[in-house]
């Protein structure tokens, strides 16, 4: 059987939806991710007045996107350990400092990113 071209439109329209609605709620209730927006937003104009080519400017402005990405997933992680209850697991902690560490090594990477291209 063939798969129902509408069924397809209508599975991306909804994702489409629902990723823009993941967005709303990390920009709205999450300061980290915007103070990492407000960064992505300083670091494209300065990548492409600073890049020289466009695989400098990809790298400068994709490592901040990453940063972002990262951020969120760690959003994602700290919600639904919250949402299971309020009382001290190990587990929980760790789930939550692992996310945070992951933001923390996205963040180094950008850095490195940007040192690299703007000093070699």
């Amino acid at each position: 059987m063939a798969n129902n071209p509408n069924k397809s439109v209508r599975r991306i329209i909804n994702a489409s939806r629902f990723s823009w609605q993941g967005l709303r709620a990390a920009y709205k209730h999450e300061e980290a991710f915007r103070q990492e927006f407000f960064l992505l937003l300083i670091s494209v104009p300065l990548a492409l007045w600073l890049g020289d080519n466009a695989l400098e400017i990809g790298l400068m402005v994709s490592s901040i996107i990453l940063v972002l990405i990262v951020e969120i997933l760690n959003s994602a992680i700290e919600a639904v350990v919250d949402r299971f209850g309020g009382e001290m697991h190990e587990l929980s902690g760790r789930a939550k400092d692992m996310g945070s560490a992951a933001v923390s090594l996205a963040l180094l990477y950008a850095l490195v990113c940007w040192i690299s291209v703007l000093l070699m």
